[in-house]
């Protein structure tokens, strides 16, 4: 378990700091919600979890199946909607090297992307649109 301690720097700010490690991750409000989107949002640190856990749990597979795993390129695009203001789509994107992985290694990368603790936590009603293709 990680505790975080988040302190309110005020103009709509937050520093987050993992304790166990002292780490520090900056928040703010985007430009379109009064904020001066100077760091990650609240909102867009969702998709950054998402996409961070997804390519996490593919190579601990990856690792532990000896299925070679390599990261070409990865994004997430986060989609808001009014009333309320909310995440409604996420739409990621992960480009694997091609490195002769049979199609049932890419499958189960593809799982293991889909089934990630992160993937799992969001709310059912943000649509997870997962595009993985190997290049």
């Amino acid at each position: 378990m990680a505790k975080i301690k988040v302190e309110y720097l005020g103009d709509l700010r937050t520093r987050s700091t993992h304790l166990p490690s002292g780490n520090e991750l900056i928040t703010d409000a985007p430009t379109d919600n009064k904020g001066k989107g100077e760091y990650f949002s609240p909102t867009d640190l969702i998709g950054a979890s998402l996409l961070t856990c997804m390519i996490t749990v593919m190579g601990i597979l990856a690792n532990e199946k000896g299925i070679p795993f390599s990261i070409k390129s990865s994004s997430i695009n986060k989609i808001m909607v009014a009333n309320p203001r909310r995440v409604s789509v996420l739409e990621i994107e992960i480009e694997i090297l091609d490195e002769g992985q049979s199609e049932k290694q890419r499958k189960m990368l593809q799982n293991a992307a889909e089934e990630c603790p992160v993937a799992y936590s969001i709310h059912p009603d943000i649509k997870q649109d997962l595009k993985i293709s190997f290049l």
